[in-house]
C-alpha cells in the first residue's frame, strides 16, 4: 500500500510532508526527530520543526508509526508496528536494530505480579557493542618481528 493510500486508509490528509515522512522512515528506520525532519527538507524543502513534531505524533496515535524510547537517549521514530519486537542498541556507536521476540504471544514476558494491572505490552531493551564497533576494536594480528 502506498503512503497516500495508508493515510487515506487512516482518515488522514494527504500532504506531501505526511508522505516524505512515512517514506523517509519506510528507507531508514529509528530516525530521531531531527533526522526525519532533516530527510523530509531533503525532499520537499522547507518544514518546521514543529510540524514534524506533529507529524511524528498524528502518525504515531494513528498507528503508521512506533516511537521508540530507548533509556535516556531521544525518542526515535519506525514504520514497523503491529508485532511484538524489541531493540538492541550499541552502546559505542547508538546504532539500534530490531529483535525479534523469543515468544509469538503478546506481551513478550508477563511479570509474575502485575499488580492488578492488565499489561497488553512489554519493551525489552538489549544494550551491547554492534558487530561494526566489535570489528573495529579488534586489534590485527602480525608476524612482523617473530621468527
Amino acid at each position: 500500500m502506498s503512503s497516500a493510500e495508508l493515510l487515506r486508509d487512516r482518515h488522514l490528509r494527504v500532504t506531501a510532508a505526511r508522505v516524505a515522512v512515512l517514506e523517509v522512515l519506510a528507507g531508514r528506520s529509528h530516525l530521531t526527530t531531527e533526522q526525519v525532519a532533516l530527510a523530509v527538507r531533503a525532499r520537499i524543502g522547507t518544514v518546521s520543526m514543529q510540524a514534524v513534531y506533529h507529524m511524528l505524533d498524528s502518525l504515531t496515535a494513528a498507528g503508521l508509526l512506533r516511537r521508540v524510547a530507548l533509556g535516556g537517549a531521544a525518542v526515535r521514530y519506525e514504520r514497523r508496528v503491529g508485532d511484538n519486537h524489541h531493540h538492541a542498541v550499541c552502546r559505542s556507536c547508538g546504532d539500534v536494530t530490531d529483535v525479534d521476540c523469543a515468544s509469538d504471544e503478546r506481551p513478550c514476558g508477563t511479570p509474575p505480579d502485575p499488580q492488578g494491572y492488565q499489561i497488553d505490552e512489554a519493551e525489552v531493551i538489549f544494550w551491547g557493542t554492534c558487530p561494526q564497533c566489535l570489528a573495529s576494536r579488534a586489534v590485527p594480528t602480525t608476524t612482523k618481528g617473530l621468527s
